[in-house]
């Protein structure tokens, strides 16, 4: 009896750092995606609802590439570059062309200009004839399984964690180290000011849909990678919960970005484990409730105090 009590142990212990590893696999995409919409908002006080969809034009990047050069760690590789250059892009363009004529109109007015550039992108893709409304299978390469003890990590596992772990340290030293990065705290604490301290606003602002962007467009090839089927909508429920993972941590705050996504993922594989995955969605936003009623601001966020 006494074996069998043990054993019992060991198997539970055994699936709940399983479900651990993988909730931290899927709350590093979202991390990496809320950094996207907490540094913009930290700077421009801007919600971008059309980050979602530019994680999905990263994951059609990655895609075509890996059509032509195949599953391969080579074909990997160029599928992260090209789904970051063009997410890249396509923030500088929808930065200069939609977001900034708006700078200085009323919030509402660039709400619902990310709404619209979020529908154009969903729609755009669907009528595209190289893509298409129907989905489509992500290449993946070969999984293979690497067991440490008592739990068992796959090689997508790996590649997720340790991706999107990389990207997060090289943006913590961009942010926090880096001339530019010193320039984007600037910004966000005092936009104004800035301007008058010889710092060229307009750039700063780019660069921080820039990165944000580019951190998306590797989330996308990230999420595709764990879940290999994509489609013009995918981008949406992601997207979504990136936001909630923002504002979970503290809207504004990169720490909070990361944990927060963190603490999403693991919440909702934990849900889907050891509940129903019915639940998980509904688990995730109930923590965000509870959390803004116990802290509005978040778990990093810093009440702030407006003039009126």
């Amino acid at each position: 009896m006494l074996f069998l009590y043990a054993g019992q142990n060991s198997g539970f212990l055994s699936e709940f750092l399983q479900q651990l590893i993988n909730g931290l696999s899927l709350g590093s995409i979202y991390a990496l995606i809320a950094l996207g919409y907490t540094m913009v908002y930290g700077i421009v006080k801007l919600i971008n609802f059309a980050h979602g969809d530019v994680m999905m034009m990263g994951a059609y990047a990655g895609y075509f590439v890996l059509m032509c050069l195949g599953a391969t760690v080579p074909g990997l590789t160029g599928a992260f570059i090209a789904a970051m250059v063009l997410c890249g892009l396509l923030a500088i363009l929808i930065e200069r062309f939609a977001y900034r004529p708006l700078r200085s109109a009323p919030r509402l007015n660039s709400l619902i200009t990310a709404i619209a550039v979020e529908l154009i992108l969903q729609n755009l893709m669907r009528i595209l004839p190289f893509v298409g409304p129907n989905p489509r299978p992500f290449p993946t390469m070969p999984v293979h399984n690497f067991t440490f003890n008592v739990v068992s990590v796959s090689t997508t596992t790996l590649i997720v964690i340790i991706t999107s772990a990389v990207l997060m340290i090289l943006l913590n030293f961009i942010v926090n180290h880096t001339k530019t990065g010193k320039a984007m705290q600037a910004v966000s604490y005092d936009l104004q000011a800035s301007a008058l301290m010889g710092i060229n606003v307009n750039r700063i602002i780019a660069v921080t849909f820039l990165i944000g962007s580019i951190l998306a467009g590797a989330g996308g090839v990230l999420y595709a990678t764990a879940y290999p089927l994509i489609d013009p909508m995918m981008g949406y429920i992601p997207g979504l919960k990136a936001f909630v993972a923002a504002v979970l941590g503290g809207i504004g705050s990169i720490p909070g970005a990361m944990a927060g996504g963190i603490i999403l993922g693991i919440a909702e594989t934990l849900t889907k484990g050891y509940l129903s995955s019915q639940y998980a969605d509904a688990i995730s936003y109930g923590i965000l409730i509870v959390i803004l009623l116990i802290k509005p601001t978040g778990l990093f966020g810093k009440k702030t105090s407006v003039k009126v």
